[in-house]
């Protein structure tokens, strides 16, 4: 056959004129794959940059030339490509060495006789390479040979285009980020009232930077921070939690005040924050940590978590931040001020309110005081207080009504629902805005709704009156307007609540002495305690001492334990690639195969008789071009050359087809569906199951684990097994994962711990079942006896009083 001459014409001071007449990297890779493709007829060209992806570096194509268009992105290590980003040196694969799965990535019609790369480094570092596919002629080493100075040229030239579009990149991004931040601060000056400019600063910031999750952490009074504003979703935290020194990121900002830029997703400080997470999404892969300074005091800390595109922050990003963080410290201080002021006159209303209430123990002043008095601040309609009695709830005082009628249509009405807001135990704060009522549950929507339609009020806030002694009341306060009440209108009115619940509990009880009886039966306990004798109280506390510190402090070894189901470790259908009748059977049920071994043969009459015709013509065209050799006939022995070349593929492609009516194991292990030899005569179609292998050398066991100890389970963990079928064999292994998809076994919801277990013999076979022990270490000998106990009353009382 003939190949490619080495004397390949470059032109190379055209090529560089041309490359030089566009500053951007699309013209210019457009340029270098045109010049190849002119350079080298039948080819098709490919101009690749590596880049950056959400997935990691890729090849990223940037031209096409000829009919081989590759996808969008490949990655880094896939076919051929990979190879060259092994060894960045040029490549040729042809003839034999050129398989299918080496140019995957390329959505190719034709069959390439040859595939070769030209990389692009730039200081030693690989940038890209030129991919060349020759349909009609392979390529030479010396063809390649000859183009490396094209791919000198070309990678410094892409090389400085990706320059050029970074500084324009860096550019635009710059004027971008000043007119942000002219606008950002605007928006920032446009309020002073603390919860909205939380929530602006923190969308602002979140989308400014394009992150996933903003996280703004205000400074308290013992040196913590707590997260006051969450914009955008980070399941790693949760509003209102709080953090010191040495427990999180952003206390340990709090701490030192210095910036923190984390772009490694395997940092500690990470890992520990992505501790609680089952799931890769919602993961802190990248984090930027800056403080709030107000005057060199600390504020606050703002935490921006994962850019949106996958990659991690930078210093750019770190200034960005920082000045945003300046514009934002101003804001808050105006802010704060402000809430300061309002603080004031709030104070000054408690105090008033707390010195008329426990000035007294009348409790008709006293529930006066509570509804009237905090009017002056709180900007409500209506205030009422409701009080506990013989176990019904009895509405007691309501604002601006100085006698309350029985059957009044109101006061029934405001009855009705403080009975239903007594129940939740919990503060409760209803709004209707438009039509549209702000709770969950359809149920308290539709009450709602009537309620503020036959009321006319839109805001709704209740909050329980208790102590450690029991419930005492309601207290709650209405408005037209559902945004009535600020945040620090509701801390007034919680320490309002708590000192009413006291003077309401004193002049409940200035009323009823009696009940203080309810304390006798402990004193009595107490009393009767302490006449013990000395010796033998003593000896009673150090008894109950001894049992605490054995409980808490000698260790057991705990284990975890389920119903144990075989599965096989190994297994694999037999399938034909191609459609055909089963012409023989050489197999059955249960019998033990090798990797390679026919299983069954196809019916291939038909395919042995293209591969003889191709056979003959492949013969006829190579003694047609002997023939014209041998008659110094140039264009018939050109002509028949090309002949013998296709026939020569056909031959080859004819005896894949004919191999391909062996039906192979894929590797060692038993064939294990039945009656196999009753296949024989049926038609098959491509991926029609013929038989299934499974592999039992190594066994797998599925134990299923309670969830309530599923997170006890930890990868590399000894189990024991003990199956049914062997009552008298324990199996040992280790627990070689811990599924993350939970399942239902009986009435329980499990997760499956993956054990293995060798099988040499192969006498532990798929679906047997049993009992399993997983190890989970040493514990506390309270923890390993009383955990379940303790957990099912925990889970009692949090379902009582939802803790």
């Amino acid at each position: 056959m003939a190949t490619q001459s080495p004397d390949l014409v470059l032109d190379i001071a055209a090529i560089s004129g041309h490359l030089l007449e566009a500053q951007e990297i699309a013209p210019r890779a457009r340029t270098i794959a045109h010049a190849l493709a002119t350079l080298l007829p039948a080819t098709a060209v490919n101009v690749y940059l590596i880049s950056d992806t959400a997935e990691g570096e890729s090849w990223t194509v940037r031209a096409t030339v000829g009919e081989a268009a590759p996808d969008e992105a490949v990655p880094i290590d896939s076919g051929a490509l990979g190879l060259l980003a092994a060894a960045a040196k040029p490549q040729l694969l042809a003839g034999k060495t050129l398989v299918r799965e080496q140019y995957a990535h390329l959505n190719v019609r034709k069959t390439p006789l040859s595939l070769a790369y030209l990389p692009l480094v730039v200081n030693d570092t690989l940038i890209g390479t030129i991919e060349i596919l020759s349909f009609d002629q392979p390529l030479t080493e010396a063809n390649l040979h000859a183009l490396d100075c094209v791919a000198e040229v070309a990678s410094a030239a892409l090389h400085a285009a990706q320059a050029y579009e970074h500084e324009r990149h860096s550019s635009l991004t710059s004027i971008t980020r000043l007119t942000q931040f002219y606008d950002i601060e605007k928006v920032f000056s446009s309020t002073l009232e603390m919860d909205q400019l939380l929530s602006i600063i923190g969308s602002k910031i979140c989308e400014t930077l394009e992150c996933q999750a903003v996280n703004l952490w205000m400074v308290q009074g013992d040196g913590s921070v707590l997260l006051m504003h969450q914009a955008g979703w980070d399941p790693t935290t949760r509003q209102g939690m709080t953090q010191k020194g040495g427990e999180g990121i952003a206390g340990d900002v709090s701490d030192n005040g210095e910036t923190v830029l984390i772009t490694d997703p395997g940092d500690e400080r990470l890992a520990r924050r992505n501790l609680n997470m089952q799931e890769e999404e919602g993961r802190v892969k990248s984090i930027l940590v800056a403080p709030l300074l107000d005057k060199e005091s600390l504020v606050g800390v703002v935490e921006a978590v994962n850019r949106i595109d996958g990659t991690p922050f930078d210093d750019d990003d770190q200034f960005v931040l920082g000045s945003l963080n300046e514009s934002a410290s101003l804001a808050l201080h105006n802010a704060s001020l402000l809430m300061a002021e309002r603080k004031v006159e709030i104070l000054e209303m408690l105090v008033k309110v707390s010195t008329e209430i426990t000035s007294t123990l009348n409790l008709e002043r006293v529930l006066r005081a509570i509804v009237d008095t905090p009017g002056g601040v709180i900007p409500y309609e209506r205030a009422a207080i409701a009080l506990e009695q013989r176990g019904k709830l009895q509405l007691k005082a309501v604002s601006g009504m100085t006698q309350i009628n029985p059957g009044d249509p109101v006061a029934e009405s405001l009855k009705e629902i403080l009975q239903w807001a007594a129940v939740s135990k919990d503060e409760i704060y209803i709004r209707q805005r438009g039509e549209d009522v702000d709770n969950v549950r359809e149920e308290t929507r539709l009450k709602f709704q009537h309620y503020f339609a036959e009321t006319g009020m839109r805001g709704f806030y209740a909050l329980p009156l208790a102590d450690d002694e029991g419930t005492v009341g309601i207290l709650a306060f209405e408005s037209a307007d559902p945004d009535f009440l600020t945040r620090a209108h509701i801390e007034m009115i919680k320490v309002l609540a708590g000192q009413a619940t006291v003077a309401l509990r004193n002049a409940t009880l200035y009323k009823e002495v009696p009940f203080i009886s309810l304390l006798e039966p402990i004193l009595h306990k107490k009393q009767k305690f302490l006449a013990m004798e000395k010796r033998r109280r003593a000896l009673l506390l150090a008894l109950t001492a001894g049992i605490v510190l054995f409980l808490a402090v000698f260790p057991l070894p705990m284990r975890v334990d389920g119903n144990a189901t075989v599965a096989p470790a190994h297994s694999a259908q037999v399938q034909p690639e191609i459609e055909g009748v089963v012409r023989q059977v050489y197999v059955h049920e249960g019998q033990h195969v090798q990797r390679g071994q026919i299983l069954a043969d196809l019916e291939d009459w038909e395919y042995r008789t293209a591969l003889e015709g191709a056979r003959a013509k492949l013969e006829t065209a190579s003694s047609e071009m002997n023939r014209a050799l041998a008659t110094n006939d140039g264009t018939e022995a050109g002509i028949q050359r090309a002949q013998a070349a296709y026939w020569a593929s056909e031959v080859e492609r004819g005896q894949e087809r004919l191999e391909r009516t062996h039906l192979r194991a894929v590797f060692d292990g038993w064939v294990t569906t039945p009656q196999v030899e009753d296949f024989a005569g049926r038609r098959l179609a491509p991926g029609d199951v013929f038989a299934q292998i499974v592999d039992s050398s190594q066994t797998i066991v599925d134990v299923a684990i309670d969830e309530r100890d599923a997170t006890l389970l930890r990868p590399g963990s000894k189990a024991v097994v003990k199956l049914d079928s062997f009552p008298q064999r324990t199996l040992t292994g280790t627990v070689a994962v811990v599924s993350p998809k939970n399942g239902v076994d009986g009435d329980l919801r499990v997760f499956y711990a993956r054990v293995g277990l060798p099988n040499p013999d192969g006498s532990i076979r798929p679906g047997m079942q049993g009992r399993s022990k997983v190890w989970v270490g040493w514990h506390p000998a309270g923890y390993v006896l009383f955990r379940r106990p303790a957990m099912w009353i925990y889970s009692k009382l949090w379902s009582w009083f939802g803790w």
